[in-house]
């Protein structure tokens, strides 16, 4: 039995030296990004040897998955699918959800984004939030006549720099913000 309990301790210890090193790869990848994190530096704030880094992770792009999995599980991305029924209500629940979310993980969006063009594993998980963004737009654009520029209209108003250009840079309020982009995708 003392054996079963030894294992059973060990393995908790791995579990806990595995969280340990993804906290610390998340909270560096958000704060400085993921190209100019290294294994190092998570070591570091980790606690750990880098030897047990690679042990727990034993390539980059399994660190990186977990990290991702991992600041997604803090982050939940808005569910957005069915919110309501009228097309314009539709989208601008749509567009104040993923706003909402957008203020909530800003910083950390921006140094992703910035990341992407020099690192590969940020670029393939950026292109999969974009799918997600044209797979939303191409839904909520369905709902309306003319779907191509609408279509459009629905892509932009849901990228992170038009939220970012019209509440950051423009100032407007949220609010103000969803009902331009309702407004903008009318028009069309």
């Amino acid at each position: 039995m003392k054996r079963k309990y030894e294992l059973k301790q060990r393995a908790e210890r791995q579990a806990e030296t595995r969280r340990r090193i993804v906290d610390a790869a998340v909270a560096l990848h958000a704060s400085v990004g993921p190209a100019r994190t290294s294994i190092a530096a998570i070591a570091e704030r980790a606690g750990v040897q880098r030897q047990t880094v690679y042990a727990h992770f034993p390539s980059e792009a399994a660190l990186f998955r977990a990290c991702s999995s991992h600041w997604a599980s803090l982050h939940p991305f808005p569910e957005v699918e069915s919110l309501a029924e009228n097309p314009d209500e539709r989208l601008r629940a749509a567009l104040d959800a993923v706003y909402a979310w957008y203020e909530r993980v800003e910083q950390d969006i921006a140094i992703f984004r910035r990341d992407a063009s020099v690192h590969p594993l940020d670029a393939e998980l950026m292109a999969a939030e974009d799918a997600r963004l044209d797979r939303i737009a191409a839904d909520l654009a369905g709902d309306w006549p003319r779907r191509k520029p609408v279509r459009a209209a629905i892509g932009h108003a849901l990228e992170f720099e038009t939220w970012r250009s019209l509440v950051r840079r423009q100032r407007l309020s949220r609010t103000r913000a969803v009902d331009a982009m309702v407004r903008l995708v009318a028009s069309v």
